[in-house]
């Protein structure tokens, strides 16, 4: 049969088709070094320092939702693609398109939202455009925000080694979880709220460990299982994660097992992996577990030279492989 020539939800969700649409039709039309990289953010050399630069698009559904919402959520998400190349966030643009008939006092609390949060992380908006398209023509609002940071110390995938230490900073799949309760009204009784937050206290926390720090990256879309796929994507090296070890709450569990989902393909929004050193793992550890950030920080797993690929060993002891997806379970959920 033909390949499809149309764009499905499934193509901005993460998994193997966001990655072919990615490599195979947008990449092909901007062919840089920098591009090609695919980090979170750009890494740019002005002068003699380097700069992170980052872009992002956010049209979650619904736009309020428990611990947060659309303006909270573009502010942090950005700052959070930068902190993940161990940049310090210093400015940003806010750009949003608006459909006719959208509430201004929803408009006026998602501004305010997000400009707490930029002041929170002592990030300056100097830059933003605003549409507005017909009724029926878009979904309420999207925004998009564009940033910029001082890179603090290197890090990036090409550093990883087998025997470094896989850290999570937090309980997994909060957001998620958060965001498809209030969607689908399923009444779910539960306290879970998302974790959205700006991560930037991280740089400071971690500097000291620079040395023995090799990556991060907050697992957002497609989850903690497809973060770790793409980091050894193209590498001789596998990663295997340790069931008993994952931070996940009883109630995200359950409702995970309500929708047919895996906590570790759901996205989070406040939280980040780090590869690390094994001689400084646990140090980085005990840092985390002292910011209110990272209360609930764990190692999770390690790199090894085999079996190559993502694996999850399961309470019982045996162990199975963590594929990157077709396309995620949730979509629209940054």
């Amino acid at each position: 049969m033909p390949k499809s020539r149309t764009i499905s939800i499934g193509h901005g969700s993460g998994g193997q088709l966001s990655n072919r649409l990615i490599r195979d039709v947008i990449l092909r039309r901007f062919p840089n070094k920098i591009l090609h990289r695919l980090e979170d953010s750009a890494e740019i050399k002005l002068n003699t320092k380097k700069y992170a630069f980052t872009t992002d698009s956010y049209v979650i559904d619904p736009i309020f939702f428990p611990g947060g919402d659309i303006g909270k959520l573009a502010i942090c998400g950005t700052i959070n693609d930068l902190v993940m190349k161990a940049a310090r966030p210093l400015y940003m643009s806010f750009s949003m398109i608006i459909e006719a008939g959208f509430s201004m006092n929803e408009l006026e609390r998602i501004l305010e939202s997000a400009a707490r949060a930029a002041r929170a992380a002592k990030v300056d908006i100097v830059a933003g455009d605003t549409k507005v398209v017909n009724k029926g023509k878009a979904d309420k609002i999207f925004i998009t925000t564009t940033g910029i940071g001082q890179i603090t110390f290197p890090v990036g995938a090409r550093r990883i080694n087998a025997g470094d230490k896989v850290i999570v900073s937090g309980m997994i799949a909060d957001h998620g979880v958060a965001v498809m309760n209030a969607r689908l009204n399923l009444g779910l009784k539960t306290a879970i709220k998302s974790d959205v937050a700006a991560l930037d206290p991280a740089i400071d926390l971690l500097a000291p460990f620079a040395r023995g720090i090799k990556f991060m990256r907050d697992p957002t879309r497609g989850g903690v299982a497809s973060v770790l796929n793409e980091i050894i994507e193209n590498r001789s090296l596998g990663i295997i994660l340790d069931e008993k070890s994952l931070p996940i709450r009883k109630q995200a569990v359950a409702v995970c097992n309500i929708l047919g989902l895996d906590p570790l393909y759901v996205a989070n929004e406040g939280k980040m992996i780090i590869v690390a050193d094994r001689m400084c793992a646990e140090r980085v550890l005990d840092r985390l577990r002292r910011h209110r950030l990272g209360r609930h920080a764990r190692v999770i797993g390690e790199v090894v030279e085999s079996p190559e690929g993502v694996w999850l060993k399961t309470a019982i002891g045996s162990i199975r492989p963590l594929l990157l997806l077709e396309a995620e379970g949730l979509p629209r959920i940054c």
